[in-house]
């Protein structure tokens, strides 16, 4: 099930970020709004959108912070490699984001005072 939301998830977002699909919202939208006089601006007419907007918002959360979780991911493994690979870096700063939120501002403040320290240049 997994592997079949991050397939359906990779395909939708990608298609969401194209022209195409803000070209397909904005007609939809002209078409609803071409529509108004027709309904004579009713309260039906106005559900129509309020309700198609809430339900693509809602479902795009999901989608955004999909791509958004894998993105921060690769992101940290690309990082976590660097450090592995780089001679007299610190291996501790490897995998950051497990620590605790103490943890993690003990090292903020650690490096704080180090460049605070530095001379610049």
């Amino acid at each position: 099930m997994n592997e079949a939301f991050k397939k359906l998830a990779h395909a939708a977002s990608h298609a969401m970020g194209t022209a195409y699909a803000f070209i397909a919202a904005l007609a939809l939208l002209l078409v609803w709004l071409t529509t108004g006089p027709a309904f004579h601006y009713s309260d039906t007419w106005q559900l129509i959108i309020n309700t198609s907007t809430t339900i693509v918002t809602f479902l795009m959360v999901f989608l955004i912070q999909n791509t958004q979780n894998r993105d921060a991911v690769g992101l940290h493994l690309k990082l976590d490699e660097l450090i592995r690979a780089t001679k007299g870096a610190r291996n501790s700063m490897i995998d950051l984001s497990k620590l605790s939120d103490r943890q993690l501002h003990a090292l903020e403040v650690e490096f704080e005072r180090i460049c605070q320290s530095e001379p610049s240049s």
